[in-house]
């Protein structure tokens, strides 16, 4: 049986001082994130935050028409619900799980009643504010500017940054409504990837095989995303994958 997450797995939390952390330990549910749950609607009132420790959830703005498209990832460098710490309470994006694992919840009211008691906690959460800030101008500009295949390379990147190994589970349809574009666009660009020896795609499991490779055909977008994330978030520890 594997052993269950710690606070400390989530670098937001790992950075806190032992003595705020101490006070928020009573306070974090551990809460299993099945693939596909949605943590939250467009509009709902946040009543809580999540700190993922080794699931994705991916910020999605969905049209009228039911068409959606990826603003931002959260995994374990952050939290889901930041509209709870700006005092918004609600977001016109909807919250729903990328990649499968676990994260620990935190109600709203004392997540707010902590950043009003410590001032290390508040700079941190402005710290991270601005570094999803950063990645969600960046998507949009990749969105618009950049080619399937680059924009495919670019989401990969975010994840695996994300996640504890290589792998990710996820099927080309689920990929395309992240990326807003259709499935057979996805399909092609995984395609060429696969034939160029940088992943192994199969049955809605993709292994990266050739990291360096896939940085270099990504576009500008990922570099400059994790530039600014290291410098705002430095603690956030280095992959063995990165």
């Amino acid at each position: 049986m594997s052993e269950s997450p710690l606070p400390r797995q989530n670098h937001l939390l790992a950075a806190l001082p032992a003595d705020v952390l101490e006070r928020l330990l009573p306070y974090l549910e551990l809460v299993p994130l099945p693939l596909g749950t949605v943590l939250y609607e467009s509009g709902d009132a946040l009543h809580y935050v999540f700190f993922p420790t080794d699931s994705i959830v991916s910020l999605l703005y969905v049209m009228e028409s039911g068409s959606s498209a990826e603003i931002s990832v959260v995994g374990n460098e952050g939290l889901v619900g930041i509209a709870v710490f700006m005092g918004g309470e609600s977001t016109p994006s909807r919250a729903i799980v990328q990649s499968a694992g676990q994260a620990f919840r935190l109600a709203g009211q004392r997540f707010k009643d902590e950043v009003s008691r410590h001032t290390e906690l508040l700079q941190l959460m402005l710290h991270y504010t601005q570094a999803l800030i950063t990645q969600m101008a960046q998507t949009a500009v990749c969105n618009r500017h950049h080619s399937i295949d680059q924009q495919l390379c670019r989401w990969l990147l975010l994840s695996l940054d994300r996640l504890p190994s290589n792998q990710l589970t996820m099927t080309q349809e689920l990929i395309a409504n992240m990326l807003g574009v259709r499935r057979e666009g996805v399909t092609d660009a995984a395609g060429k990837l696969q034939k160029l020896g940088v992943i192994e795609y199969s049955r809605g499991h993709i292994t990266v095989l050739d990291r360096p490779k896939l940085e270099q055909l990504c576009c500008e977008c990922y570099a400059v995303v994790k530039k600014e994330t290291d410098r705002l978030l430095p603690y956030v520890p280095q992959s063995p994958f990165k």
